[in-house]
């Protein structure tokens, strides 16, 4: 009937999109759905009698999604309170500044706490590192990771500002 037997066997190699994530991409669902010759009525008839093959179908159109945002990620950021972690995705690379703040008051998350650090970036209260590393054999997945820990796709307007001022 539908190409969807093979997904049975077909571990899921990131996570699930949210449910907001998939409302908003309902329109590129209904597409991914019609790749596979699958209609609304025959939709709507799997999600009421095999609700497992619906699950899966949701789970590769995730992981296609995601597999196209991961591809074109160039930025991320993960900030906290006392840390900086900026990484640019280069096609061979990852890179990375970090930034750490020695002083407890600070919160980098906050208007005030990133005003602080603006005006005492060149301070002793500051430690910078940067660094580089190969990517694994799976570079989405290498990405995927960092956001897992939190990390944020970012266009690299910081990462770019320590970029000039480290030159």
């Amino acid at each position: 009937m539908h190409s969807t037997a093979f997904f049975y066997f077909c571990r899921m190699k990131y996570r699930r999109l949210t449910k907001q994530q998939l409302e908003e991409l309902h329109p590129e669902f209904i597409n991914f759905l019609a790749t596979q010759s699958i209609t609304a009525e025959e939709w709507k008839t799997i999600k009421e009698e095999k609700p497992e093959v619906a699950e899966e179908e949701l789970d590769v159109f995730s992981d296609l999604v995601w597999e196209g945002v991961l591809s074109k990620v160039e930025y991320l950021e993960n900030i906290s309170e006392l840390h900086m972690h900026l990484f640019h995705l280069t096609e061979k690379e990852m890179k990375l500044f970090s930034v750490k703040v020695m002083n407890p008051e600070i919160d980098l998350r906050t208007e005030q706490g990133f005003g602080w650090f603006k005006r005492n970036f060149q301070s002793d209260f500051v430690e910078y590192l940067t660094a580089s590393k190969a990517y694994s054999d799976d570079k989405n997945m290498d990405k995927f990771n960092l956001i897992q820990q939190g990390a944020v796709i970012t266009k690299g307007e910081l990462y770019q500002w320590f970029e000039q001022i480290m030159e």
